[in-house]
């Protein structure tokens, strides 16, 4: 549904204000603002996607609201990838700690870390 406009160009649709703040926020949640910005940019891409399909056909931006979806996942996915594999190199040498120190068994301890 495009227009011409008096000096000749063409017309869109108006973008759904929705649909761009996902977007911004999806590509802040993969550089400035993790996990912030990636579950902002999954609620205000479901909005917009909303907004849009009830708009009738008089706002446009489908493709910005779902870049801003796919964007605000891979953020939570990648914060839960990290959270996990942090909470592996923690949680690992803190174990070893414990067992060492509570075994008298010293031959444990060498054992343990060719697990790992």
């Amino acid at each position: 549904m495009t227009s011409q406009t008096p000096s000749g160009g063409v017309q869109g649709l108006p973008t759904s204000n929705m649909a761009l703040v996902s977007l911004i926020a999806g590509i802040l949640g993969l550089s400035i603002f993790p996990i912030l910005g990636s579950i902002v940019a999954v609620i205000t891409g479901q909005m917009a996607r909303r907004e849009i399909r009830e708009s009738a056909g008089t706002l446009g931006g489908d493709g910005l609201a779902t870049a801003g979806l796919v964007m605000g996942w891979i953020g939570i996915a990648l914060a839960v990838l990290g959270l996990c594999i942090g909470g592996v190199f923690f949680a690992v040498p803190f174990c070893i700690a414990i067992f060492a120190a509570a075994s008298e068994a010293s031959s444990a301890l060498p054992l343990l870390l060719a697990l790992v």
